[in-house]
């Protein structure tokens, strides 16, 4: 179970930049025209444009803080940090967390304007899951650390 998890765990260093640069979503404002893509770090990159402070707290929650659990959640599987470094890992989910609401609250109010077009992409359901694995892992982590079978 512990390599399963370190294994599980490592892999989120490649799953997540590949996330951060698949479309999200495809975005349009008449059906006629063609579709925008947009991806995490495109979103970024607009926004750095306009609202630079939400870019800042968008690059936070997206990018930095799922690499940061994995990072940590990576010190203590390998013995470089004690048990006690666990509840960051809790705080840091949940920041993740906070991203993937926060796209889903953009997509369905996009929808809901009806003032163009908006669909979902693959990369919105790779991000997903990257951070729900993050989260799981970092669950059992913090079992089997308790239970004396980890760290």
């Amino acid at each position: 179970m512990r390599r399963a998890l370190i294994l599980a765990n490592l892999s989120l260093f490649v799953v997540f930049p590949i996330a951060w640069t698949a479309p999200l979503m495809r975005a349009g404002l008449l059906p006629l025209f063609g579709l925008s893509e947009i991806s995490v770090l495109s979103g970024l990159a607009a926004l750095w444009e306009d609202e630079t402070a939400l870019a800042i707290l968008v690059a936070a929650l997206a990018l930095a803080a799922p690499m940061a659990k994995t990072a940590v959640l990576a010190l203590f599987h390998f013995g470089r940090l004690p048990a006690r470094a666990l509840p960051l890992v809790t705080l840091l989910g949940k920041l993740s967390m906070a991203d993937v609401f926060l796209l889903a609250v953009y997509v369905t109010l996009a929808k809901g304007l009806s003032v163009g077009r908006v669909e979902t992409a693959w990369g919105l359901w790779l991000f997903t899951a990257a951070v729900l694995a993050s989260y799981a892992i970092g669950i059992a982590t913090e079992r089997l650390s308790k239970a004396g079978r980890l760290g």
